[in-house]
């Protein structure tokens, strides 16, 4: 998996994003995080192989995840879609 990881200066959360490369909302979300200066990872899915896409659709379906974007904080807590109070509640921020 292609994993892009971009340092920000809040590294109190784990923070990982899966997105498409083409998504409106998950363009809006990494830039949600830049401006923020969260340090986060993200993966453009459909960058990926198909095999790899599978697994990572089969991943998120497992958690009841079936759109884009889809941010996993602490690895426990699971966005989906672009949902900036939601965002703002889980990393901390005002």
């Amino acid at each position: 998996m292609n994993v892009i990881k971009v340092q920000g200066g809040k590294k109190n959360h784990k923070v990982f994003m899966y997105a498409l490369s083409t998504c409106v909302w998950c363009k809006r979300t990494k830039q949600f995080l830049k401006h923020n200066d969260v340090d986060h990872e993200y993966v453009d899915v459909d960058l990926e192989s198909e095999e790899e896409q599978k697994k990572i659709e089969k991943e998120l379906a497992s958690m009841g995840c079936y759109v884009y974007p889809a941010l996993l904080v602490d690895g426990t807590r699971l966005i989906k879609g672009f949902k900036v109070e939601e965002i703002k509640e889980a990393l901390g921020l005002r």
